[in-house]
């Protein structure tokens, strides 16, 4: 694609890599056939390609994002589809983030748009708040049909209160900050666990059941003091500077870690964090002080399918005899490009494994999407719930705490992360969300 920015333009670090990605598409509209707002609405400009048309234009003009822009922007779940189908290797990625911290600088929202966007920046990130947040939603939960069918601002409100769990989620036993010995006489590694925001509040038991998995193989886990939201979320929204505050808090975390006893690797246990922490060295590349600390943490950075699948787990002491629904987080299988270890260790565990027909098609959850664009984010939870109950499993697998909370929200299948999957099998405790099946 030929530029015209301007050597001023290109002065700035961020519109040159826009200028270098932009430059890298050919027009070839692959990404059209595997972006799932293209293939619910069908306009163009609700496609990667249409996309890069208007931030192109906004940029290269250096236009403020008008109302235009913000909606075709805003419709964007960067599930990152269209980086794996494109053959020019255009980081897209990249791109609508800088398009998104864009259109926060240069466009006034309408005054409902910002108070829920603020809203969700409040809470969202701090666990703390966000427990306090969700026991107030399961109260209000029967008003979500209501809200919802008011529309306006109310239907995003209630599209928040309807993702609120129905029972309240228990506390972990292994909060931390803490230490965790492995098993056995000798320590075979040591290794960080994100604990994260909202996943310690949704389901604490993904990191408790990560955490023995660990510890029974032999690896020392820490959960260093001072590391908390990963910044995807606020990140996604384009508020920048929130984020980039998140990502320098866990590199100090980890770095005393690292300097201190060492760490093997800073593992996470739901992939959207993880596609964010890996992207550390890039987002903080311009900063003097955090650059290099950054690209050291991702390199380190592994999904937890990524680490257990280069170490013993040992003999598995259950035997499923279950079908497991494998569903491929868009921030696992687009943004990390991590497909085959976690379908390979469940099948080493015993499990029956069933890919899902359109499997790289969001189920719309997408961080906070599922809460600012409702309508859409429904109709492509529809989709994925009709792909995964053809399969006939007893369940569905995924490493992503949103996709489960998203999914398990349209169908009564038990939706259940794969480090608990792991753990039972492996000497750990049943998941609770297995009910009574197998």
């Amino acid at each position: 694609m030929q530029t015209n920015f301007s050597l001023a333009q290109l002065a700035d670090a961020n519109v040159a890599e826009a200028e270098k990605i932009l430059r890298k598409c050919v027009h070839c509209g692959f990404c059209t056939a595997t972006c799932p707002t293209f293939a619910l609405l069908g306009d163009e400009l609700d496609s990667p390609r249409g996309r890069i048309y208007l931030i192109k234009d906004m940029l290269e003009n250096g236009r403020p994002a008008d109302e235009k822009i913000v909606k075709h922007i805003d419709r964007c779940l960067s599930c990152l589809s269209c980086m794996t189908t494109c053959p020019s290797g255009v980081h897209y990625m990249h791109l609508v983030d800088h398009a998104r911290a864009h259109i926060e600088e240069t466009y006034r929202r309408p005054v409902a748009d910002r108070a829920v966007r603020a809203l969700l920046a409040y809470v969202l990130p701090h666990p703390g708040r966000f427990r306090m947040a969700l026991m107030g939603a399961m109260l209000a939960r029967p008003l979500a049909g209501t809200l919802k069918a008011l529309g306006g601002p109310l239907k995003r409100l209630g599209a928040m209160l309807e993702l609120a769990p129905k029972k309240a989620p228990g506390r972990s036993s292994m909060e931390g900050p803490a230490t965790f010995q492995g098993r056995g006489a000798a320590r075979k590694g040591r290794v960080a666990i994100l604990s994260g925001c909202a996943q310690p509040v949704l389901a604490p038991s993904i990191n408790d059941a990560t955490i023995r998995l660990l510890t029974r193989a032999g690896y020392e886990v820490v959960l260093p003091k001072g590391e908390g939201c990963c910044g995807a979320l606020v990140h996604h929204m384009g508020r920048e500077e929130e984020a980039f505050a998140n990502a320098r808090a866990n590199i100090d975390a980890w770095w005393r870690e690292i300097e201190g006893e060492g760490l093997d690797a800073i593992l996470i246990t739901a992939s959207g964090c993880g596609t964010t922490v890996k992207d550390y060295g890039f987002m903080l590349r311009e900063d003097s002080v955090y650059a290099d600390k950054a690209a050291r943490v991702s390199a380190l950075t592994k999904d937890i399918t990524e680490f257990l699948t280069g170490i013993e787990l040992g003999a598995p002491v259950v035997t499923p005899e279950l079908t497991v629904a494998y569903h491929s987080a868009c921030s696992m299988q687009h943004g990390q490009k991590i497909t085959r270890q976690p379908k390979d260790l469940l099948k080493a565990a015993g499990f029956a494994v069933k890919d899902v027909a359109e499997g790289h098609l969001c189920c719309g959850s997408a961080g906070t999407y599922n809460i600012l664009q409702p309508d859409i984010a429904r109709r492509l939870r529809d989709r994925k719930v009709a792909n995964i109950e053809k399969t006939r499993a007893d369940l569905v697998a995924t490493g992503n705490i949103g996709c489960m909370t998203q999914i398990g929200g349209g169908t009564d299948l038990p939706v259940i992360h794969t480090a608990e999957l792991l753990d039972w099998v492996y000497g750990g405790p049943r998941p609770e969300g297995l009910g009574k099946i197998g």
